[in-house]
């Protein structure tokens, strides 16, 4: 499908690729909560911007109506100077996108599933050649080319995917999850073309719950909770309340209790046997002598310090921390 079949003309093809949702709500039927209520939000090309939030939050909610798989209970999402709402077959052939789930590859091997999706999107057949075997050399799975979709682990299977969505990357790329199942060599080559990919002029989307890789590979970012934003900026921004604080990790030992804190811990999280204890940087010192010391009398594995990151605002805004929490 060219442009021309989805009703952009020549000059909205040429207006500069913004992307905006403003004021968009969604509610499923009469009587039930909004699962997208009142989310703005703008990606700009050359960007790459996360969506964080817990399960249920609203993000696959919201992608779906980027898409043109749902239709707003009001709002807008425009792409320059394109209406995805009014015109949904755009949304489809200006962006590209990855799912959550696993895509449909089991009876493709995989150049040729990468290849087909390539020329789908309308690539030129030797453009799209090239860039597949850019694309498996550069992710490290250049060994499974030949292998069928039904044979590969999760990993590769999930790199396939991507591949298949950024052959002939749109105008925005949407990434669900893009990380899920792939091993931490190859979780880093990702990175690597996911940025590639915002630097050669698309607007990339990425909704993820892993807050440590957002924070070190995003460039702004919003949280999102119960079908709303609760907080939108850089990484750096969205934790600005932590500047001045540090974090010590205690690995506890397990089946151990929770220890009893100093009077200057300014909160605190467990989840399983990981604490995480808040501190001002005065009391550096201090919390570390208090480390050592459950490590002295049996109760900790090992400890480790260092500056409050984004994981921290993130358990703030979303509560969605597991086992118990105090904050001061």
């Amino acid at each position: 499908m060219t442009l021309l079949e989805t009703g952009v003309d020549r000059k909205t093809a040429l207006s500069p690729w913004v992307f905006r949702v403003d004021n968009l709500v969604k509610v499923y039927g009469s009587g039930s909560g909004a699962a997208n209520d009142g989310i703005t939000l703008e990606v700009r090309p050359g960007e790459v911007y996360g969506l964080l939030g817990p399960n249920g939050a609203g993000k696959s909610t919201l992608v779906k109506q980027v898409m043109g798989l749902l239709k707003p209970t009001r709002g807008s999402i425009v792409l320059g100077s394109v209406d995805l709402v009014q015109n949904p077959a755009a949304a489809r052939q200006l962006s590209s996108y990855l799912p959550q789930a696993q895509v449909p590859i089991d009876s493709f091997r995989v150049k040729e599933a990468i290849e087909i999706a390539g020329l789908i999107r309308g690539g030129r057949s030797s453009d799209v050649r090239h860039r597949t075997r850019a694309l498996l050399e550069a992710l490290q799975i250049d060994e499974w080319r030949n292998s069928y979709g039904a044979r590969l682990s999760g990993g590769v299977r999930r790199l396939v995917g991507f591949a298949m969505a950024t052959v002939c990357p749109g105008r925005i790329v949407f990434l669900d999850e893009p990380t899920n199942d792939v091993d931490p060599l190859r979780r880093r080559l990702l990175w690597d073309r996911i940025r590639s990919i915002a630097d050669d002029g698309s607007a990339v989307f990425l909704v993820t719950h892993n807050v440590l890789e957002a924070e070190n590979s995003v460039d702004r970012l919003a949280v999102i909770d119960g079908g709303r934003i609760v907080a939108e900026g850089t990484p750096s921004s969205v934790k600005a309340e932590y500047r001045g604080r540090m974090r010590l990790t205690v690995m506890m030992i397990p089946g151990t209790p929770d220890p009893i804190f100093p009077d200057f811990v300014r909160g605190s999280t467990r989840v399983a046997n990981r604490l995480v204890v808040h501190i001002n940087e005065p009391d550096v010192a201090r919390i570390i002598e208090w480390a050592q010391g459950l490590m002295a009398r049996g109760l900790a594995e090992e400890y480790a310090l260092a500056a409050t990151s984004l994981e921290d605002a993130y358990i703030r805004l979303t509560g969605t921390s597991i086992g118990n929490r105090r904050d001061g």
